[in-house]
């Protein structure tokens, strides 16, 4: 379910971009473009606000055009197709597929709502102020899951070790509004006799600051390798939350490594 909505993702943002298409008079499609599958294998905390970790497993799945785009990408950034695109500047449309969430996930949820699966869809800016540090913006608005808004930004400084091996990392932090709070970290008075825990109504404001780094290894043209680590300290109304204060943790830990390819093709 979750590749093939990654999937779903990536393609719908393809579809969406056809009206932003070169106006050369070619189909929007034209042009060199690429494929790249993987998986990425991680231990980290079974709910967000847990305590406990485990071993999870998240599919990597991307489209977009070749070309004089980008020179770094993070296994954070959101599918995403970009409609203005330079050297120093991308600015385009972005979706993520959001994980149900229930006490399946952990007992420290029995006695709270389940939360279902959905998606959040939006748009993400990049900005690279040198050729060795690239900031990006996500926006997004939650559909199904929830119905908030969040927005992720990221600061990256990069450089390559060697040409096949590049060290990256730096500062995240995100914010959303008192939707997604209340879904995610609030828990109303039926919520709280069911559960054990206090009675919280969070409002909007800074859910997190972290840091991140990676270690990317090219194998081959086509072969990527990355190990890489986040921490993540949830702030403001999260940090607030009595689920988190009673029964979970501020700080989170994510450890991983992944593995894609890259499928080149040409469209006409």
């Amino acid at each position: 379910m979750f590749a093939r909505s990654r999937l779903f993702i990536s393609f719908g943002l393809l579809v969406a971009s056809a009206s932003a298409a070169a106006a050369d008079g070619q189909h929007f499609w034209s042009g060199n473009w690429y494929l790249s599958v993987g998986a990425a294998g991680f231990s980290a905390p079974k709910f967000e606000g847990g305590k406990h970790n485990r071993l999870q497993w998240q599919p990597l799945i991307s489209v977009g055009r070749q070309g004089p785009g980008p020179r770094f990408s993070s296994r954070n950034d959101n599918p995403s197709f970009a409609l203005i695109e330079s050297d120093a500047f991308r600015f385009g449309i972005v979706g993520k597929f959001v994980r149900s969430r229930d006490s399946s996930d952990g007992r420290e949820l029995i006695g709270l709502k389940k939360v279902k699966w959905g998606l959040e869809a939006g748009g993400f800016a990049e900005v690279y102020p040198t050729d060795w540090l690239r900031a990006r913006v996500e926006v997004r608005q939650g559909i199904r899951a929830h119905s908030g808004l969040v927005a992720d930004a990221a600061v990256d400084a990069f450089t390559d070790i060697t040409p096949e091996l590049r060290l990256s990392g730096g500062p995240r932090m995100t914010v959303a509004t008192n939707d997604y709070f209340n879904t995610y970290y609030g828990v109303n008075a039926r919520e709280a006799a069911a559960s054990g825990l206090s009675q919280y109504s969070p409002g909007g404001g800074v859910k997190s600051v972290g840091v991140g780094g990676a270690l990317t290894w090219k194998a081959s043209e086509n072969w990527t390798t990355s190990t890489f680590v986040e921490y993540t300290r949830l702030t403001g109304p999260a940090a607030d939350s009595s689920l988190v204060r009673e029964r979970g943790d501020r700080n989170q830990l994510l450890i991983g490594m992944s593995a894609s390819y890259k499928f080149n093709f040409t469209a006409n």
